[in-house]
């Protein structure tokens, strides 16, 4: 049966009388890490957190062969904290995604629910961390996941794959609100290109209309012993959080990152960041892999919100299933910028207080293990 957990049953279709093969596997993964965090405030935090490659959760996931080739899907995927046993999410069942589809091998696939962002999926194209913690690219916070997304990803051809998304926000107007994706890969030998983007619409007559936008173009190469990748981001995706002592510049997200509409009321939505990261990573032996990157975000509206880091990390498979990782890394803010370090999962807790953010270096040094099922 392999070394997934497999329930196999028989599935008849009633009206018509025929047994057709449905397979269902449960999955998950379990995620926890020692972190160690400094502001050159003076301020520390020392966790157990969740969540720094791999948030935990566990899922369902399972398909049905229709015949000639027409293969009918599902995923169901929950986050939780695992040193806390928390939902991610309180409010949903199913946070991380719950969806169906259709695909075939001829023309691909189409599916219907909650998904992941094609930007989310192509985390392993952007840098060695797979834009978890130590990414100076994914301490700026990246669309996840979308409700109400209708989506079509397409088999590989001539080495090219296409992906787009059309997300409703299920309001008065077909396509008011709604959030816009697209991807394309190319894969030849060692070499990968891509680009994967979204468009979040503001709705008729919003007071700030500008669409907020997310476009990532990447690279890599892989050499025989690791790979080095590049990547470059164009967004307008950054708002600030709090208030008071806890204002923190760069601590928000216009579009919501697991969902939500823009609702075209925040002026932060004219203020463009490029981000640049260049990495690489090595392979010492089999089992241990080691890497290194820096990352700077522009910002383009010329007040004072830029930042730049770096990491260097090493990560041990004791098996197929079961991975130790460690890293440290940096990430230094300008005057009026306020980005923290993030992974898989928000670091949390993390730091709350404006002096400790806002125009201040934080550096980090995190140990953990994580375990598939």
């Amino acid at each position: 049966m392999g070394k997934k957990k497999q329930l196999v049953a028989a599935a008849l279709t009633g009206w018509a009388g025929v047994a057709c093969a449905q397979s269902v596997t449960l999955y998950g993964t379990l995620d926890q890490y020692l972190n160690y965090m400094r502001s050159d405030s003076g301020a520390s935090l020392k966790t157990l957190n969740d969540g720094a490659l791999l948030r935990s959760r566990w899922g369902l996931r399972g398909s049905e062969d229709l015949g000639g080739g027409l293969v009918a899907k599902f995923q169901l995927e929950q986050g939780f904290s695992a040193d806390t046993g928390a939902a991610a999410d309180g409010t949903r069942q199913f946070d991380r995604q719950a969806w169906v589809g259709l695909g075939s091998p001829a023309w691909g696939e189409v599916r219907l629910g909650r998904q992941n962002t094609a930007i989310f999926f192509r985390g392993d194209y952007v840098d060695y961390t797979a834009r978890t913690l130590g990414s100076v690219v994914n301490a700026f916070g990246v669309p996840s996941r979308y409700n109400n997304d209708i989506a079509y990803i397409s088999p590989r051809w001539a080495g090219v794959q296409v992906e787009g998304h059309f997300a409703l926000a299920e309001v008065d107007g077909f396509g008011d609100q709604a959030v816009y994706q697209a991807a394309i890969d190319y894969l030849a030998g060692p070499v990968r290109v891509g680009y994967a983007g979204l468009i979040g619409k503001a709705p008729d007559g919003a007071a700030f209309s500008e669409d907020v936008k997310y476009h990532n173009f990447y690279a890599n190469f892989d050499y025989g012993r690791g790979k080095i990748y590049g990547v470059f981001v164009r967004t307008n995706n950054s708002t600030s959080s709090g208030a008071g002592a806890a204002l923190i510049n760069n601590g928000g997200s216009i579009l919501g990152g697991v969902g939500g509409v823009v609702a075209g009321t925040n002026a932060d939505v004219n203020r463009d960041y490029d981000i640049f990261q260049i990495s690489a990573d090595f392979l010492v032996t089999p089992a241990l892999r080691v890497g290194m990157l820096y990352g700077k975000i522009k910002d383009k509206s010329g007040s004072g919100r830029d930042a730049d880091g770096g990491s260097i990390g090493a990560y041990y498979a004791l098996s197929k299933r079961t991975t130790l990782h460690a890293s440290i890394e940096t990430l230094t803010n300008d005057d009026n910028a306020g980005f923290r370090p993030a992974g898989s999962a928000a670091v949390n807790p993390n730091f709350t207080q404006s002096v400790d953010v806002n125009g201040r270096g934080i550096s980090g040094v995190h140990a953990g293990v994580v375990h598939r099922f």
